[in-house]
């Protein structure tokens, strides 16, 4: 049997300066460019790397991290193989929301809304910009399908090298990328007693309400 993890006594008290509602933009891509770029400058590793939630097909909820390669005033774009997992929960239902955990600066930023898929040519333009090991990897994996062993992609993953040299890897077609069109941010910094300051914009219009939210 295994012994209980008991941590009841593991907790960390957080010390950082808080956030006051004057300090906020009024948009909130904007306050996310700004705590990003802060999350880059601090040495957050992989300040990018987002846990992307969504409706599990079995009624669960889903959840798995992936790399944010773009936002802007359209949305959080990321790529993946529309065949996996996450591909057919997001055909089921594409609410679904993602999480920036910047542990380090003592913050995230939680972003609801919906998903769509990139244009064909965006993802072609953004696979063509990928390393060569990381084009091949796309055409090895049928992702969240049972593999035998590690050895199944490896010896994939040789035959392609053989087949196509770098700079001549083709895009699958079931590979591409997804924007998640944002209806909510809630930007969350922790405070000491756990009397942490989070803050919820909401869209209104061609514009966002913004609220203060309890810990």
């Amino acid at each position: 049997m295994v012994r209980a993890m008991d941590l009841s006594d593991f907790r960390k008290e957080y010390a950082a300066h808080g956030v006051d509602r004057h300090e906020l933009l009024p948009d909130p891509l904007a306050q996310f460019k700004v705590w990003f770029e802060q999350a880059k400058s601090a040495g957050v590793v992989e300040p990018n790397a987002m846990v992307v939630s969504t409706a599990g097909l079995d009624g669960f909820p889903s959840s798995r991290t992936v790399l944010l390669k773009s936002a802007d005033e359209r949305g959080f774009a990321f790529f993946t193989n529309y065949r996996s997992k996450k591909g057919a929960e997001i055909a089921g239902d594409p609410r679904a929301t993602l999480l920036f955990p910047w542990y380090g600066l003592e913050r995230q930023v939680h972003i609801t809304g919906s998903l769509t898929k990139t244009s064909e040519q965006e993802s072609e333009a953004y696979f063509a910009r990928r390393p060569y090991g990381s084009q091949l990897g796309a055409l090895v994996s049928d992702q969240s399908e049972v593999i035998p062993d590690r050895q199944v992609l490896e010896a994939k993953l040789q035959e392609l090298k053989g087949r196509y040299p770098e700079g001549k890897v083709p895009k699958p077609l079931h590979w591409g990328g997804y924007r998640l069109e944002a209806k909510s941010f809630e930007f969350w910094q922790g405070r000491t007693n756990r009397l942490h300051d989070r803050f919820l914009y909401v869209r209104n219009g061609e514009g966002w309400d913004i609220t203060r939210l309890a810990p």
